[in-house]
């Protein structure tokens, strides 16, 4: 079974856990003791590990993820691990250019045997843009055009020409060759309508939403993907949480989460799986307990549940 359909399966709920590890305040987190909690978190039965691309540290946007180059950090965490999804969320396709994003794909790919889950998003941080003179505006039309030149950059002597990123010619081949097809996954919706989503990608990556919302946005996932003639791609979402010692806490709502005890999460879960969410990447920055006893509580009381 590929790494893809093991976080993904329809009807079918798997849990991940994002970078940083760690609860933080502010932007930065510390990143202690990363490579130890990623060991624990294969071993407890987590799926994936998730990698976010921050180029910039922005104070007016609250938090830089996990600091490193999401490219080197996937193989640090890479050789630390034997089995688990390395997933990113999201690489932001406008401030990279599509050759070297689809060169490092395709290297870590082949490094890791097939391990690589790409989620990609069109950014979210203005100020970012003109770093890359990339202009704010056109980046609906950057996604969408880094998107198609990766895919056209899958096969062998590509010929592509692109509007923002240059063209190939047919006359020259990108190594190393990967061949086997990427999952790219579309973050929100960065800037594209839901038909264009249900249509090309391979699954979408969605936000923390209350039951009732969630509810009318997967609706109108299945009616995308079945205009497109598409039965089913998977629906995957973030959520931030904080867990009690008290297993039986009832939830207190946080940023984009809540704060519990793992029967209530264990709840909060199986209702997403019902409504057919298939992935649920945990975040852990607002935990008030060490990284390390979350982790293993998870494991312990949340994990085989959905394994």
């Amino acid at each position: 079974m590929s790494v893809f359909r093991k976080i993904a399966t329809k009807g079918k709920l798997t849990l991940g856990l994002v970078f940083p590890l760690e609860a933080y305040s502010g932007s930065i987190a510390k990143m202690e003791n990363q490579e130890n909690l990623a060991k624990r978190a294969e071993e407890l039965g987590f799926e994936a590990l998730w990698f976010r691309d921050v180029p910039f540290n922005d104070p007016s946007f609250g938090d830089a993820g996990q600091l490193y180059d999401p490219w080197i950090y996937m193989t640090h965490i890479m050789n630390q691990t034997k089995n688990i999804a390395l997933a990113t969320g999201s690489i932001i396709l406008p401030l990279r250019h599509p050759v070297h994003t689809a060169k490092s794909l395709n290297s870590l790919q082949i490094l890791s045997k097939d391990r690589l889950v790409l989620g990609v998003a069109s950014g979210d941080r203005p100020l970012e843009f003109p770093v890359f003179n990339q202009q704010l505006k056109n980046k609906s039309e950057l996604f969408r055009d880094s998107f198609f030149y990766i895919k056209k950059l899958q096969g062998d002597f590509p010929n592509y020409s692109s509007k923002f990123y240059g063209e190939t010619n047919g006359l020259i081949d990108l190594l190393p060759k990967y061949n086997k097809s990427t999952p790219m996954l579309v973050t929100g919706h960065s800037g594209q309508s839901l038909e264009w989503i249900a249509e090309y990608s391979d699954g979408w990556l969605y936000y923390p939403r209350d039951f009732k919302t969630l509810q009318l946005v997967m609706g109108q996932w299945s009616e995308a993907l079945n205009k497109k003639n598409h039965g089913w791609k998977p629906f995957m979402q973030s959520l931030y949480i904080d867990i009690t010692e008290d297993s039986k806490k009832e939830p207190r709502p946080i940023h984009l989460g809540f704060k519990s005890g793992t029967d209530y999460l264990n709840t909060h879960l199986k209702l997403l799986e019902s409504f057919g969410v298939n992935h649920v990447i945990l975040n852990l920055k607002y935990g008030t307990r060490p990284a390390e006893e979350l982790i293993e509580e998870l494991g312990e009381k949340v994990v085989p549940n959905f394994a």
